[in-house]
């Protein structure tokens, strides 16, 4: 089961790893309860790519909703982790 988790966020790494191009780091924030396995992937996608190890931030899962829904760009995050489903007002945004 660890494995699969392992596998799925490195899939969702990957998948945004190019759309980070105006910065050098994927960045990544959220839930408190899911950074200590976004980190570990994190970790691991940096050193078998051999692009620079993901920015990961614990902000909570609704504070990184908030900073994922504000914008596109060089100032907001790239993916957001959450440990609760998301709420109709999160999707709207």
């Amino acid at each position: 089961m660890k494995h699969l988790a392992y596998a799925a966020a490195g899939l969702a790494l990957a998948a945004f790893a190019t759309d980070a191009h105006a910065r050098d780091q994927i960045r990544i924030v959220g839930s408190s309860t899911v950074f200590p396995f976004s980190t570990a992937v994190a970790e691991t996608f940096g050193g078998k790519s051999g692009m620079p190890v993901p920015v990961v931030e614990s902000t909570g899962t609704g504070g990184g909703m908030k900073l994922f829904c504000s914008g596109v760009g060089e100032s907001t995050p790239d993916i957001t982790n959450a440990s609760r489903r998301i709420k109709e007002s999160e999707l709207e945004a």
